[in-house]
């Protein structure tokens, strides 16, 4: 790849990293990175990979840009109330970067259509909100073999994880959702604003490492914080034989949609 002036100029905070160089910038500019849900973690997660010149960007969200959403997904501003999500974000990615091409999915992530959502990308990000849509992304990039960065935030904490192929994956953590009324919505429990940006840059942190080669991810490592008191931890994992998706004896075998379990705030 030949850059030329503008290019040189644009990453040059990049190119002058001794890990990532001219060649590490060459990788990013031909990588490809799914993004599923343009909210609260998509949006810092498009826009510093806009930034930093990734060369494909593919958008996955059926919904429109709400007034609540504002508070938190910073790729989206007042006029795009009532816009589709993809659309609002893939304008505001054009203004950072124009190099960067962009594919939009107005849609859901199903059990019908994730298989071939991701398999043209190299890395996935997890940017749902619900359990049962980050079941779904975790079985269908072990399936399809994918790396994806897993991201979970509410209230003031927040979670990630990265799986690369035969690591741990969610499942190995967490196998099933969670019963009813154990865990609110951020619709009904809350989230500062702030804790989507700190969440999301984390994951595109991941996915630059992953596609410049550098640096050690967080697989078989879940890490937490809480931003009350700032407090970041780190949990071991290993990969878990009896994981009902990547186990020795899986008990699924196919995509699957399951359905949300509507939480009951007042008996918390």
């Amino acid at each position: 790849m030949d850059f030329n002036e503008e290019q040189l100029e644009r990453y040059s905070r990049h190119i002058i990293l001794q890990d990532v160089s001219i060649e590490g910038q060459q990788k990013i500019m031909e990588g490809k990175v799914l993004i599923i849900g343009m909210g609260g973690l998509g949006a810092p997660v498009a826009l510093y990979l806009a930034a930093a010149g990734v060369g494909t960007l593919g958008l996955v969200d059926g919904d429109v840009v709400d007034l609540s959403n504002l508070q938190r997904q910073v790729i989206h501003f007042t006029p795009d109330v009532g816009k589709p999500k993809v659309l609002s974000a893939k304008e505001k990615i054009a203004q950072i970067n124009p190099d960067v091409k962009v594919v939009t999915h107005q849609e859901l992530a199903l059990a019908n259509n994730i298989a071939d959502l991701i398999k043209d990308y190299d890395f996935i990000i997890d940017g749902t909100d619900n359990f049962p849509a980050k079941f779904l992304v975790n079985d269908a990039c072990v399936f399809g073999k994918k790396p994806f960065s897993h991201g979970g935030i509410l209230r003031f904490d927040g979670q990630t994880m990265t799986h690369v192929p035969g690591e741990a994956c969610y499942r190995c953590v967490f196998g099933f959702a969670p019963p009813l009324n154990a865990v609110p919505s951020c619709s009904q429990a809350g989230v500062l604003g702030a804790i989507a940006g700190m969440l999301g840059t984390i994951q595109a942190t991941e996915a630059l490492k992953f596609l410049v080669g550098k640096g050690e991810l967080l697989t078989n490592r879940l890490l937490v914080f809480n931003a009350l008191n700032m407090n970041f931890r780190t949990v071991n994992l290993k990969k878990n034989a009896n994981c009902p998706v990547c186990g020795d004896n899986p008990s699924i075998t196919e995509l699957r949609d399951e359905e949300q379990k509507a939480c009951d705030i007042t008996q918390r």
